[in-house]
């Protein structure tokens, strides 16, 4: 299909309304006892067993991919140039490094329940129950609907991307491509999901690594007609803009980059060694936001100048207004740009792959709590859970929409998504929350610390300084889209845009309330149940007490000789 067409339905404006809207994503077992009054036990009583249990065909390499590139979407390659735009370049490292440290934190606290409980359903389980069913009921439902509204903006971002090379193919082409290739890795369960994730993060990775020399380079002048840069632009136009207004739209725009980061501990049921692989997985988050985020950060503030007219554009699948491609395409290198508008494409269907990959897990788990319908519930021989997977994909078929490109359209889009935008926030710091509470039940029922196989770095207090970090990040998304322009009044639209999403989590929680009539705040620390589904942890014990008795690494053995005492 060849059409004279504008590239977008409607033409430049309905894409970049698109693209504010796709901007948005910067890229997912059952229990006896959960505490729960008679009402909810009742209630999960209802739900009929599962045929099949998931399969963990998940290998080490796919966990470590999935913690390093996993994340690595259009937030870093695109969204950072809004940011950069919004709040100069001491800003956008700032904001990303604060946020990445909330991350780590949640990693970590993730990591020691899901080694524990390796479970289905990972996260939304411990919510249920460490927290309370109830505000577990409203968080996995936001974080379903979350996925599901998301991959019909994927679709449509990964289509918008090939408009670099080609502008005449119909959009409706490129999505129907993309959602035969993911109905495809569908087929293979979740050794396909790993699998393409494994390969489309190296590729991410690789892209990410290269441009740390390719930014180098231009820097220091070698290529281009630039000359030296050094920290120029740090001077003029300055490291801050926007005032407090722009540094905290940079703080919004980062945390929204990192959507996705929580998809590891959902995927450690289905690892064929969680114990090694979690741990494993979620020490790598320091690497990528370390290296990966900063270090790419750092070098896009050195580059690209953050009053470039260009960037006020950068936003969803906008390829042409990345910084990455701004950059090299300043310094004149030829194929470059290609090349990382490529990047962008698979980074955006890497994410599309990520939303059926977390919507389908998270609906099985509710249903197998008796919390969604109970076909849901249903994994196939194969370990798939068929009926979900097939859900999420006749969602996607909502990206054909794109076609008609009405305004009325985008606007529906807009307030679709706004019911899920601050999922992720609420995720994350009902993360740190539950592992809070599981810290507190697991003294109070009298295990130890030393029976925990895997412990964060910072123990509980990181999950109180990820809890912090997240309630700071819905004060700045709070005030950011309430007064978006700053020296103006409040914009009720936008706010309801942004903020729409909180007051439906509580309508859900408050829903669950009235059926159970349980209207308790939290399950008691000693009705926790800590028994359930539980790991052997004779078993890592001793797993522990072998590996202490190898000799140690090369690695280790010149370290401990580079600096021993003398």
């Amino acid at each position: 299909m060849v059409s004279s067409r504008p590239p977008f339905p409607g033409g430049p404006v309905e894409d970049a309304e698109f693209g504010k809207v796709i901007d948005m994503y910067g890229r997912s077992g059952t229990f006896a006892e959960t505490g729960q009054p008679d009402a909810e036990a009742s209630a999960a009583a209802k739900t009929p067993p599962q045929t099949q249990p998931l399969k963990k065909a998940l290998r080490n390499r796919h966990m470590q991919m999935l913690a390093i590139g996993g994340a690595i979407g259009a937030g870093l390659f695109v969204g950072s140039g809004s940011a950069l735009a919004k709040g100069g370049p001491a800003s956008l490292i700032i904001c990303y490094l604060v946020i990445g440290i909330m991350i780590l934190f949640m990693c970590q606290a993730l990591a020691e329940m899901a080694v524990l409980y390796p479970v289905n359903g990972a996260f939304f389980t411990y919510i249920v129950r460490f927290l309370d069913p109830s505000w577990g009921f409203a968080i996995g439902w936001e974080y379903t609907f979350a996925w599901l509204s998301v991959l019909p903006f994927e679709l449509i971002a990964a289509s918008i991307t090939i408009d670099f090379w080609r502008q005449d193919i119909h959009m409706g082409v490129w999505v129907t491509v993309f959602l035969v290739v993911l109905a495809a890795t569908q087929l293979f369960g979740v050794r396909g999901y790993g699998e393409v994730e494994f390969v489309l993060s190296i590729i991410k990775i690789l892209a990410c690594v290269a441009f740390i020399v390719i930014g180098i380079v231009i820097n220091c002048g070698a290529v281009g007609k630039q000359g030296y840069l050094g920290a120029k632009y740090w001077q003029d136009p300055g490291a801050f803009r926007g005032g407090f207004h722009g540094f905290a739209k940079v703080f919004t725009v980062a945390a929204f980059s990192f959507g996705g980061t929580e998809l590891v501990g959902l995927a450690a049921a289905e690892s064929d060694n969680p114990r090694k692989a979690i741990p494993s997985a979620s020490r790598q988050v320091f690497l990528r936001i370390a290296f990966f985020y900063i270090v790419n950060l750092f070098i896009i503030g050195l580059i690209v100048r953050s009053d470039d007219p260009r960037l006020l554009s950068a936003s969803g699948s906008n390829t042409k207004a990345s910084p990455f491609v701004i950059a090299i395409q300043d310094a004149g290198i030829k194929v470059l740009p290609h090349i990382y508008n490529g990047v962008i494409t698979i980074a955006v269907i890497s994410v599309a792959n990520a939303c059926t990959y977390g919507s389908s897990r998270t609906m099985q788990a509710l249903a197998a709590q008796g919390m969604a319908p109970s076909f849901l519930a249903y994994i196939d021989p194969k370990g798939r859970p068929l009926w979900c997977v097939l859900i999420q994909l006749a969602v996607g078929l909502l990206a054909y929409v794109g076609e008609v490109g009405k305004t009325a359209t985008i606007m529906a889009f807009e307030w679709l998504l706004a019911l899920t935008g601050l999922s992720f926030f609420f995720v994350w710091g009902s993360i740190c929350l539950a592992h809070i509470r599981f810290r507190y039940a697991w003294k109070a029922q009298g295990y130890t610390l030393d029976q925990i196989p895997y412990k964060p770095t910072c123990g509980v207090y990181g999950s109180w300084m990820g809890l912090l970090i997240c309630v700071m990040s819905l004060m700045a998304t709070f005030y950011t889209n309430l007064f978006p322009e700053e020296g103006k009044g409040p914009n009720v639209e936008s706010f309801f845009k942004a903020y729409l999403a909180a007051p439906i989590i509580f309508l859900l929680y408050l829903g669950w309330k009235i059926r159970t009539w349980n209207w308790r705040l939290y399950i008691p620390v000693h009705e926790i149940d800590l028994k359930t589904g539980l790991t052997d942890l004779t078993l890592h014990q001793a797993e522990a007490e072998a590996e202490a008795a190898l000799p140690p690494s090369t690695g280790r053995l010149l370290l401990a000789r580079i600096f021993r005492r003398k």
